[in-house]
């Protein structure tokens, strides 16, 4: 059982229009508003339908997804002793392993299609273990069998061929990272930006903000959103959702009005944003159907709507970070 996630959201700001004064007509030209950015992301990755049916979903709305992988999941059975975790035997794993030598190479297929198609591959770190209690040294030997795995993945299992170029690939793909139960700690900043990460989605919020970078490290957040009949707060994440609706437990009969209740959730907290500052809104999944799927219904409901409307953009956080990064590089240039 996953761990209850907290809160946070990231944010863009809005342009507002321009009416400048003069004494005559012309009028001044409008500057149109900012665009209402959603960022939607899956956490481990491992189910290879729920890649499939994501990929879909992106091709029909034109968005961009980030995928936090847990490297676990590129090992097979016979090859789950190539990962140990900080203080742990090699071979263990909170949440299991690749389910064959097949079922790898699926994933890794699903993996280069979706960078491919502009999705985002981030790093769910391995194990999913809690490391709100690790050294920066933990940390550091964690991303670094991340990367060891997700580089030679293909050799570690013996799948082949391998393809042109995947360890380079492989290497520069992954520029973000969030922390398994949103579990962080100073620890963890310190090493971010020593193993290259450009951002961090493992904060938390009680509402959307515009993502500080500290240290070389952007971090975004899952905001708080209200819900249900008396609208009280929830993580804008399905696990949240799951535990508020039905106490962890599956209750599949309640899936309609579980998707009903997460659509209309969803869509308020993007109406709030919509017509009023245009921050960014955050929505995190997992691939794990709760609900019978009620949570991912809600999901493709609401990116149908949204994600193609022409004021929105559906985008990854890496999209997200280089554009912040090129507009305050572009100021800094015009500023001399």
């Amino acid at each position: 059982m996953l761990r209850s996630y907290r809160v946070l959201a990231i944010s863009l700001a809005s342009l507002a229009s321009a009416n400048g004064a003069f004494a005559d007509p012309p009028k001044s030209p409008t500057v149109s508003p900012a665009k209402q950015v959603v960022l939607i992301s899956f956490d481990a990755a491992r189910d290879i339908s729920q890649w499939q049916r994501s990929r879909a979903l992106a091709k029909r709305t034109g968005a961009h997804f980030t995928y936090f992988l847990s490297c676990v999941f590129l090992l097979s059975p016979e090859t789950r002793l190539h990962y140990a975790g900080p203080g742990m035997a090699a071979g263990k794993s909170n949440v299991g392993f690749g389910a064959s030598k097949q079922d790898v190479a699926d994933r890794l297929e699903q993996v280069r299609l979706a960078a491919a198609e502009g999705h985002d591959i981030g790093s769910h770190a391995c194990g999913h273990f809690d490391g709100k209690a690790w050294s920066k040294a933990d940390w550091l030997a964690e991303f670094a069998s991340a990367r060891r795995i997700f580089e030679n993945a293909y050799a570690i299992n013996g799948i082949s061929p391998e393809p042109p170029g995947w360890r380079d690939f492989a290497r520069h793909t992954v520029t973000g990272f969030r922390a398994p139960y949103l579990s962080t700690g100073s620890a963890l900043f310190e090493a971010l930006p020593e193993a290259g990460f450009e951002y961090d989605a493992s904060g938390v919020s009680n509402g959307p903000v515009v993502p500080p970078t500290l240290n070389g490290t952007t971090r975004f957040a899952l905001p708080l959103v209200p819900e249900g009949p008396k609208a009280k707060p929830v993580v804008a994440m399905d696990y949240n959702l799951y535990v508020r609706h039905s106490g962890g437990t599956e209750k599949p009969a309640m899936a309609d009005a579980f998707t009903e209740r997460a659509y209309q959730a969803f869509h308020a907290a993007f109406e709030a944003q919509y017509n009023g500052k245009r921050l960014p809104l955050e929505l995190g999944f997992h691939f794990t159907l709760m609900n019978n799927g009620a949570y991912w219904n809600a999901l493709e409901r609401f990116a149908d709507e949204v994600c193609a409307m022409p004021q929105v953009e559906c985008i990854s956080f890496r999209d997200y970070v280089a554009r912040q990064r090129a507009g305050q590089s572009s100021q800094v240039s015009v500023g001399g």
